[in-house]
């Protein structure tokens, strides 16, 4: 049998709370602490908000800086590139639509035509063989590294043999090559040399060409204006075919449009001795193509234009940056700035990013990085897609850079641009704003700090003025009065501290009186010892004396007096004669206990202790008798002192709570009340203990017995002083 027992209820009472330790410690912290944290924690918070704001503007304003201005590197260098085209094809097409350009292809094809059975004689042909294996072969080795097969590029036609061994072996100096203007063998190529060739020697020298060749419609080169190796060759089907002057050659021709200009990409042309493109043009009358006109576009007027020649820094690329062209095989088509600058640097650095060594060992050997270094970044990625823009991205180099990408607008050449520079450079702006912002913020805020530490002690002052103000206060010194130095809420608590500081001071003079009023009330009701005790906080006060003499005295005849006259009448006597009696005990030295309307108790050697105190004691009654007779004897009333006289042991102390009263009790003063109250006539009455002690210097009668607790006493009656 199972019983199930109600679950206990919640208990209703409240949980403990938890003690708040933070709201603790804070009401420990000073005003001063927790303005300074306040004015700190406001103005470093300012500051920090305005920083980032600021921080946050002015990276965003500065890094677009540096983007803008990288981009309009780009697009200015793809400008100049572009007008430079345009320039060099306007010229062209100036030139080869003219008659000079006509005249000289027709004369030199027929010069050339006519060099058919020419020949030369066996010492030039010698001077040929070794022109090529000493110069052109080893020209050859040192840019590409492979050797030539000089047999397959000996020239083969008489025309060939003819103007390569009298225009191209005699001469080591392409200078005087090109100024050479006529052999003296009375040819008509020779003719149309003299007469032609400072036409196009303006042509290549003022432009920068490489060479001018001029094609006749079969192939052949009947002009060279450098008379190189090319000079008499067929690039249809001469040892130098197949480069990219065969296609724009042919489409020049196939166009039969005088004012057409093709151009075309870069690439080995054997001839040349580094990456050549070509700018071909018709040449002949309106209508008929009569041949071509090829201009050699070398690398180096790219180059130049690229690396704004060379004054990279002039030119606002700062230390790294750099413009570069990349082509469709992902090749650049100009020179690396580094490669430029220090190619063993640029070597160590492409092959930690990847490139092969062998392709880093090409750039070095051929003196350049046209058609030699993959730039297959992202930048080029995106730009061969036809898109413009900006990113940060690794470079070839492996260095994290900023480039600015965009296609090059140039029709039949599928190029790029791109401009980089080193983020560590190009953000170098960022770099120092961000310094000199922190900078500038930790300096506002250690002014803040130094500013919030006086400031707090300037708000603060008026309150630690109030404070030490308050600890006198405390101590006692109710005069304090604070100079008033504002008019602001300080200044009105200053105001008002100092009204509190007289108040408390006239409250203390008023206390102080008050005091002592009760001080007087206090001794007038009780002994200053009692006092005393009294005011330490004692609430049982009673004390046991030796050797004390007693008088209990009261006014005979003062019930009667007063039937006949008002009460204030009469309490105006007792008053009277009370005064005169307190002043004549404190001359004699006896100690008021307590009175009645018409009765008086007083002692003395209570408080202190006298050897003579029964002599004052009856000296004391003596005195007030003469008090009582001397009124009687002014006012006309009947009035008599009655009073009896005991010595010995008493006890004193307060009595009551509510209502205190000093009194006084024991045997003597037992004895002293029956003494007196016990004789019927006026006069001074004392036990035998009293006469035996003043016999030998006061005069008394024997007035009988009184009854007291163990058994009747005999009592005397003071007489007169004795003589």
């Amino acid at each position: 049998m199972t019983s199930t027992e109600p679950e206990p209820a919640d208990d209703p009472r409240p949980a403990p709370r938890q003690r708040r330790l933070p709201r603790r410690v804070a009401s420990r912290i000073s005003i001063q602490s927790k303005l300074l944290i306040m004015l700190l924690m406001t103005s470093v918070l300012s500051a920090a908000v305005v920083g980032a704001i600021g921080y946050q503007s002015g990276q965003s304003s500065l890094r677009a800086s540096v983007f803008d201005r990288l981009t309009e590197i780009r697009a200015s260098q793809s400008r100049q590139l572009a007008a430079q085209f345009d320039d060099l094809k306007n010229s062209l097409v100036v030139y080869s639509r003219g008659a000079t350009a006509t005249q000289a292809l027709e004369a030199f094809t027929a010069g050339f035509d006519q060099l058919a059975g020419a020949t030369i004689a066996p010492a030039q042909q010698q001077a040929l063989v070794d022109y090529y294996t000493n110069r052109f072969a080893r020209d050859e080795y040192a840019q590409t590294g492979m050797r030539v097969d000089v047999a397959s590029v000996l020239p083969t036609s008489n025309a060939q043999r003819y103007l390569q061994a009298n225009y191209t072996a005699p001469f080591t100096d392409w200078t005087k090559a090109i100024a050479f203007a006529d052999a003296g063998d009375g040819s008509a190529w020779s003719a149309a040399n003299a007469r032609y060739n400072d036409f196009f020697r303006q042509i290549v020298e003022r432009f920068s060409y490489e060479d001018a060749l001029l094609l006749d419609t079969r192939g052949n080169v009947v002009y060279s204006a450098y008379r190189g190796v090319d000079l008499g060759t067929n690039i249809l089907t001469g040892p130098f075919k197949g480069s990219n002057l065969d296609e724009a050659y042919q489409k020049a021709l196939d166009t039969n449009a005088l004012g057409y200009v093709g151009v075309t990409d870069f690439s080995d042309y054997e001839p040349a001795d580094e990456p050549t493109a070509w700018l071909v043009s018709p040449v002949g009358p309106e209508g008929r193509a009569e041949g071509v006109l090829a201009l050699q576009f070398p690398v180096s007027k790219i180059n130049n234009l690229m690396t704004a020649d060379k004054q990279w820094e002039q030119a606002g690329m700062g230390a790294t940056g750099e413009t570069f062209l990349v082509g469709p095989d992902n090749l650049m088509r100009s020179d690396s700035r580094l490669f430029l600058e220090d190619p063993e640097a640029f070597k160590r650095d492409v092959v930690d990013a990847g490139t092969p060594p062998e392709v880093a060992e090409d750039s070095i050997r051929e003196g350049g990085t046209t058609l030699v270094q993959p730039v297959a970044t992202e930048a080029t990625r995106e730009a061969q897609r036809g898109q413009t823009g900006s990113l940060i991205a690794l470079d070839y180099l492996g260095h994290e850079t900023l480039q600015a990408y965009a296609p090059v607008d140039l029709p039949g050449l599928n190029w790029s641009i791109l401009a980089s520079i080193d983020t560590d450079e190009a953000f170098a702006p960022v770099s120092a704003f961000t310094r000199t912002l922190v900078l500038s913020t930790a300096g506002i805020i250690f002014a803040v700090c130094v500013a919030a530490m006086l400031l707090a002690r300037l708000f603060v002052r008026p309150i630690r003025r109030l404070e030490a103000g308050a600890q006198q206060i405390s101590g006692g010194d109710y005069t304090v009065s604070l100079p008033v130095r504002t008019r602001d809420e300080f200044g009105d608590l200053t105001v008002a501290f100092n009204e509190m500081s007289r108040n408390l001071a006239i409250k203390e003079d008023l206390l102080e009186e008050q005091r002592r009023e009760n001080d007087r009330l206090l001794l007038s009701l009780m002994p200053e010892p009692v006092v005393a005790r009294y005011r330490e906080g004692e609430e049982i006060i009673a004390q046991d004396h030796q050797d004390v003499t007693v008088i209990f005295a009261d006014i005979v005849g003062l019930d009667e007096l007063s039937t006949d006259m008002s009460s204030d009448a009469a309490l105006a006597i007792v008053n009277k004669l009370m005064r005169q009696f307190d002043a004549a005990a404190e001359n004699l030295g006896v100690e008021r206990v307590r009175t009645l309307r018409n009765g008086y108790l007083a002692s003395c050697g209570l408080s202190v202790p006298r050897l003579d105190n029964v002599r004052r004691t009856v000296d004391f009654a003596v005195e007030m008798q003469h008090i009582v007779d001397r009124f009687a004897t002014e006012s006309g009333h009947d009035l008599r002192l009655r009073a009896g006289i005991d010595t010995g042991t008493v006890s004193s102390g307060l009595v009551g709570r509510t209502s205190l009263a000093y009194d006084m009790w024991g045997a003597a003063v037992n004895v002293a009340y029956r003494v007196q109250s016990g004789s019927a006539q006026p006069g001074v009455y004392v036990t035998s203990r009293v006469f035996d002690a003043m016999r030998d210097t006061r005069r008394f009668t024997e007035a009988g017995e009184v009854g007291t607790d163990d058994d009747a006493e005999t009592i005397w009656r003071l007489v007169e002083r004795q003589q």
